[in-house]
């Protein structure tokens, strides 16, 4: 297996959103949140930072800002992955040089592709950076998924491509990869993320971390240190609140979920918009069931 970025759980980090532009103070206090309470990695400007929706000065800006508050203090992974190759090159070198310990590279979007364009746009990035890249696979919201032939192939001819957040589901799959491939497996899904630990992953880039980071850190550490019957049970604990997240499309839940809590998570960009009131009240009796009190 290639060299990690990092073991455990990474935070698919919310932005939060202002009227116009992006609360950074707001932002400021998450980054602190997750400092303090044993995430294991930050992965910014993601599916859950809403990234489609920011302009490419914007995406440089949030970037910068959470590098200059971070770094050397956790590893930080940025989410420079787009359906427009050229883009994603830009994106990539500035996240690299302005100090990102990796690369979230998201399979291209609407316009799609075939695996060999899959091929092309993955060894363009990684060939214009030297920082480790993760690829993701998430077919339910990109309509294309990395095959297996493919992972191999990327595999053997880019050094810097180091993993993959497997966020289909499969966790036959996900095993296969491990299989065949020097690449490592992160759940991108957070409730496979013990199955993928059980076949050899190293951990997850989660959504729930949001609002429990802690609680993900100590699942992941608990299976890597052996204690194999805790973090299952941990894990079963999570599963509703896991499944929540999900009630409608990330990052809905998990934002809603954080305002009730009393997070600054700012606002949701259209087109995603505020939760259905039938979906509202399932997800705070959820919360309220975990143990959470409402504010």
């Amino acid at each position: 297996m290639k060299k990690l970025i990092f073991k455990g759980s990474g935070v698919a980090l919310v932005t939060p959103y202002a009227e116009c532009g992006v609360d950074y103070r707001a932002l400021e206090d998450l980054l602190e949140f997750h400092l303090n309470h044993k995430t294991d990695a930050l992965i910014i400007c993601g599916t859950t930072g809403e990234a489609s929706t920011m302009s490419e000065e914007e995406h440089k800006s949030v970037l910068k800002f959470c590098a200059e508050k971070v770094k050397g203090r956790l590893p930080m992974i940025a989410g420079t992955g787009n359906n427009n190759t050229e883009k994603s090159i830009r994106l990539s070198q500035y996240a690299e040089e302005i100090g990102y310990d990796g690369l979230l590279l998201v399979t291209p979007y609407y316009n799609k592709t075939t695996q060999k364009g899959l091929k092309e746009h993955y060894g363009a990035i990684a060939k214009s950076v030297k920082l480790p890249i993760i690829l993701y696979n998430v077919p339910s919201r990109t309509g294309v998924s990395i095959s297996l032939d493919t992972l191999i192939y990327l595999d053997e001819n880019y050094d810097n491509i180091v993993a993959v957040k497997e966020a289909s589901g499969d966790v036959a799959f996900a095993a296969r990869v491990l299989a065949e491939t020097g690449l490592a497996v992160y759940a991108g899904n957070d409730d496979v993320t013990l199955p993928i630990l059980a076949v050899g992953g190293c951990g997850v880039i989660s959504v729930v971390a949001n609002i429990i980071p802690e609680e993900m850190h100590n699942l992941c550490a608990d299976y890597e240190n052996g204690d194999i019957g805790r973090a299952k049970a941990d894990f079963l604990k999570m599963l509703r609140l896991m499944d929540a997240m999900f009630y409608e499309v990330n990052p809905i839940p998990v934002k809603t979920a954080m305002k009730l809590l009393g997070f600054n998570a700012g606002k949701l960009r259209l087109p995603l918009c505020t939760m259905e009131d039938t979906n509202l009240a399932r997800l705070k009796k959820t919360l309220t069931e975990y143990g959470f009190k409402i504010k």
